[in-house]
């Protein structure tokens, strides 16, 4: 039988499906069941830059509320906390210690102060590892792209000094070269990249002329790209490779593992077939495992990467230029 243990890290695993961050990793009761169903480990839903300087803002204005009532007055609230951030903190605490599969806590941050102390905090709280969720939106930013990644890879050089657990990076698909971020990642200290990180995209209702954002659930083509990075990746970093997006089923999880990924992320596939997917992922894994005659997953991660597959045209823009000069390229999708 298929030995499907693995490392994300440096953090051991009994298999490499990994629970990602959302709604399900929120919850003690369908946490409790993303373990029952054999995941290999779970990210907790994200704590928010605007969770924490909204919990600031209301502290800061009930403090001063009563200031200019009376001068005696002037102590009347203490020195305290924030209350809403430090319930995440007293959560992800709790789903630490009701786990026995190893927790990764998530931050989703944007002044760099803030990455700091709650990574420090996050850590505090017993977790195993760190994914720092990055998202930037160029077009509110006085910045250009450029000075954009070089403050995201500082950040990753703070936060990886700054904590002892392993911090892996949940990269987005928009920079201008990923795998030259990817490499300035790695080379800052993170030990894991995460490919990609899946946004939420407004909507309009054109009937109600009314902005929506619909929960957008990822379909399994969605994996080719994450597929390709990882491929491309394998062999080129030190930190572990992650592939989130698309991933539905056990045989999406092989590809991914043949491109070069160490482990995957699963979401999606949750809410299309419940929490006991991971199970079925698993058991497929380890099925078409056992058929090619893998004993481990080293056995074939990376198999078909950049820098081990026979086929010179698959990770080239060449492929493009080979697909329309068959004689009839369209022929394939009918």
């Amino acid at each position: 039988m298929a030995n499907l243990k693995t490392d994300y890290m440096g953090i051991a695993l009994e298999n490499p499906v990994i629970a990602g961050a959302s709604e399900l990793t929120s919850n003690m009761d369908s946490i409790k069941r993303i373990e029952d169903a054999g995941a290999g480990a779970m990210v907790i839903k994200s704590l928010f830059e605007e969770q924490i300087q909204l919990e600031r803002a209301r502290f800061d204005e009930e403090q001063h509320k009563y200031d200019n009532i009376h001068a005696e007055m002037t102590s009347l609230y203490p020195d305290m906390e924030h209350s809403g951030p430090e319930e995440h903190l007293t959560w992800v605490r709790k789903a630490k210690e009701a786990c026995s599969m190893p927790v990764i806590a998530s931050l989703n941050a944007v002044n760099k102060e803030t990455w700091v102390e709650w990574a420090k905090k996050l850590e505090e709280t017993g977790v195993d590892g760190l994914e720092l969720n990055f998202f930037a939106n160029p077009e509110l930013q006085e910045g250009d792209g450029a000075s954009i990644e070089k403050d995201q890879i500082a950040v990753v050089k703070d936060v990886a000094k700054a904590v002892k657990i392993p911090v892996s990076i949940k990269m987005s698909l928009f920079y201008t070269a990923p795998l030259s971020v990817a490499k300035a990642f790695d080379k800052s200290g993170a030990k894991g990249l995460v490919m990609f990180n899946k946004f939420f995209q407004p909507d309009i209702d054109a009937e109600k002329e009314k902005s929506t954002i619909p929960l957008n659930l990822s379909v399994a083509t969605a994996g080719r790209l994450p597929l390709r990075y990882s491929g491309l990746l394998f062999g080129e970093v030190g930190a572990s490779i992650c592939a989130s997006s698309g991933i539905m089923d056990g045989l999406d999880a092989a590809k991914m593992i043949l491109a070069g990924a160490d482990v995957v992320q699963v979401v999606s596939t949750l809410y299309r077939n419940k929490i006991t997917q991971i199970g079925r992922i698993v058991g497929d894994l380890e099925k078409w495992m056992d058929g090619k005659g893998y004993a481990s997953l080293a056995d074939f991660r990376g198999k078909m990467s950049r820098k081990n597959t026979t086929d010179p045209w698959t990770y080239k823009r060449a492929q493009y230029a080979r697909l329309l000069m068959k004689p009839d390229p369209m022929k394939i999708v009918r």
